[in-house]
């Protein structure tokens, strides 16, 4: 069975058929997702969601694109949804440049204040991080005993070495299908198996064969097949590994779930 780490099924590309879409998702393969928050309203929502589908576990953050929305009650709403059932992190949380580079310290603190949420509740955190690898980097390494997956992994293969020497997990989506994106196979090179998470960042970010449509889990054996053969193995061992490794971050006992 295909853990989908990442997918936002609260986002309002699936209002019409949402139901449709994740009631399919086990037929398709996909045993287990977790749906990211971005701000209250999708951590609410994503709260919300794994209450109805057995397969389905939440996050609640406050992405850094929607600093806008942060307030001096945000972390009081965190700290309430963080706590409810279901919910196996604190995200996605993060730095991001490339949409904006003009609220830099605005994001950190955002990051920070976040991070430390994780750590008293011990949870993992889900980092996204465009364009700001040097500032991301060196905010997480402040808290050795922090843990938790680089979303949609973008920086080096020499940023990946030193996240892995520190135990954690990089996320691996639609965009490391793409023809051009020789970056992933030099990350893939020095990234073990035991360290891999599957993604579709859903609807976003559609691997090549259906690029530009609205995504969704089922698409990820295109995204299994092409870190396969990357990595000279077979599908069936990334898909095992990728399951096994997301259940290993975010505490999931796969044989419990069907009873909630």
């Amino acid at each position: 069975m295909i853990f989908d780490t990442h997918a936002h099924y609260d986002a309002r590309q699936f209002d019409a058929d949402r139901d449709e879409v994740l009631s399919a998702l086990p037929a398709r393969g996909v045993g287990l997702v977790v749906d990211p928050g971005c701000d209250e309203p999708s951590s609410r929502a994503a709260v919300a969601l794994a209450g109805r589908y057995p397969f389905l576990y939440a996050a609640v953050g406050w992405h850094p694109e929607e600093w806008e929305s942060w307030t001096g009650e945000s972390m009081a709403i965190l700290r309430e949804l963080v706590r409810a059932e279901k919910v196996v992190a604190v995200g996605e949380i993060g730095l991001d440049y490339y949409w904006d580079a003009d609220h830099k310290p605005l994001q950190k603190e955002m990051l920070e204040r976040q991070i430390n949420l994780a750590l008293r509740e011990d949870l993992p955190v889900i980092i996204h991080d465009r364009e700001a690898h040097g500032d991301a980097l060196e905010m997480i390494s402040r808290y050795e005993e922090l843990r938790g997956v680089f979303h949609c992994f973008s920086g080096s293969a020499e940023m990946a070495a030193e996240l892995l020497r520190r135990g954690w997990y990089l996320g691996f989506d639609g965009p490391v299908t793409y023809k051009n994106n020789k970056k992933a196979a030099q990350v893939l090179a020095v990234t073990p198996l035991d360290r891999i998470l599957v993604e579709t960042d859903s609807p976003y970010m559609a691997p090549q064969p259906v690029r530009g449509k609205r995504n969704d889990s089922g698409n990820l054996p295109w995204v299994i097949e092409t870190i396969a053969a990357l990595k000279g193995v077979t599908p069936e061992e990334v898909e095992r590994a990728s399951w096994e490794n997301g259940c290993r971050l975010f505490r999931i006992d796969p044989g419990t779930y069907e009873e909630r």
